[in-house]
């Protein structure tokens, strides 16, 4: 990646993110002004093939881009990332017809796409999902009720997992352009955190779309591939939070005083501080470590293959965890360190902290990785699941 992409990046967040908290954690209207804005900067959607208007760029590029953005704001940074969920199952399982269709106008716009996976009784077990999908004749009819999906509101098009209503252990992932008739936006969650983003309720009634709109391969396992990049980026949002805590906690350190001197000058701050940068350094080479191995993979003549085999990555997966569990003890010391400031909303530690929280709970909570971890990678391999 060029220095001058990620001067830009960083220019976008000095001038747009930092200085607009209050703004970015108001429940605006979606797809908020702002992020016209970063469009205009060329590196919207950045992760895109070049053939479809996208930067080509990688996703240790990614890691970059995503830690300055979530530095300036996380739901600015997962809005602008998310994307790559849906478009990484199309570029990989899609027609070439569809990739086109797809693909190429997000490239060209800058625009969106949307994951819709969970259910009010399929949070993290998707195998309990009750959206279907059913073949008539040249077309298929989607039809349920999906509950999370950030972007859905605005995005060109929408990736749905549902279950084949003639074989229930059979599930597709399929193509619903946004603005087919059934797809209905039954509200815009009030989420705690990530209030610059936007995340919908969405019903699907009767969807009627063409069957080349259907991704090759089994549904569960396209969404677990392409949750591979996003989870990583997901766990790069904890590194952009704890540098701006890091940062805060240093400028508020050189004005505070104890006992006569510079809170900055106090041992007990300075180790606070070191174990910081600590968790700040191995969050980042994580993350750098687990999207070099994606993009190892990706850019092999069979990827395609290796990911449909595999399916989960490892090191995407201990990203995350290791990311939010780091992440939650820098903000925790963080907000101590502000005393009884740090509890209200003077200071902009209580935002970082509602939006670090989201990194733990969305795409699999810990406990769900952990168990996956287990099964996949802990327990001897002849009797790994």
């Amino acid at each position: 990646m060029s220095e001058e992409i990620l001067a830009d990046v960083r220019e976008f967040t000095a001038r747009h993110l930092v200085p607009r908290q209050a703004y970015l954690d108001s429940l605006e209207t979606a797809p908020l002004p702002i992020y016209q804005e970063f469009a205009r900067t060329g590196a919207a959607n950045w992760w895109l093939p070049k053939e479809y208007g996208g930067r080509g760029l990688s996703l240790v590029d990614g890691v970059d881009i995503t830690s300055e953005l979530s530095y300036g704001d996380a739901g600015a940074a997962f809005t602008l990332f998310i994307s790559i969920l849906g478009t990484t199952m199309v570029e990989l399982y899609g027609s070439d017809e569809l990739k086109e269709r797809c693909l190429a106008p997000m490239g060209e716009r800058g625009s969106f796409c949307a994951t819709l996976g969970s259910e009010m009784a399929a949070g993290s077990e998707l195998a309990n999902i009750e959206t279907t999908v059913t073949r008539d004749g040249n077309e298929l009819v989607v039809t349920g009720e999906k509950y999370f999906s950030t972007n859905a509101g605005f995005a060109d098009f929408l990736v749905v997992i549902a279950r084949s209503s003639t074989d229930p252990d059979s599930y597709g992932a399929i193509v619903v352009p946004r603005d087919t008739p059934g797809v209905h936006v039954v509200k815009r969650w009030d989420m705690i955190g990530l209030r610059s983003s936007g995340t919908y309720q969405v019903s699907l009634r009767e969807c009627r779309v063409p069957v080349g709109n259907a991704l090759a391969g089994p549904g569960l396992r396209l969404l677990e591939i392409g949750l591979n990049a996003s989870r990583i980026l997901i766990a790069t949002t904890a590194l952009g939070i704890s540098r701006r805590i890091r940062d805060l906690c240093l400028e508020y350190a050189r004005d505070k005083r104890l006992r006569g001197a510079p809170l900055a000058a106090n041992p007990v701050f300075a180790a606070k501080l070191g174990q910081m940068e600590m968790q700040i350094d191995v969050m980042r080479s994580h993350c750098r470590a687990a999207a070099r191995e994606f993009d190892e993979i990706r850019e092999s003549p069979d990827a395609a293959a290796r990911l449909a085999r595999q399916g989960t990555v490892k090191q995407a997966v201990t990203a995350k965890m290791f990311c939010g569990q780091a992440g939650w003890q820098v903000v925790d010391s963080g907000s101590q360190m502000f005393g009884g400031l740090g509890y209200t909303q003077e200071s902009p530690i209580g935002k970082l902290m509602r939006d670090m929280r989201y990194i733990s709970i969305v795409e699999g909570g810990d406990d769900v990785l952990r168990e996956l971890v287990y099964k996949r990678y802990v327990v001897p391999g002849g009797r790994r699941t």
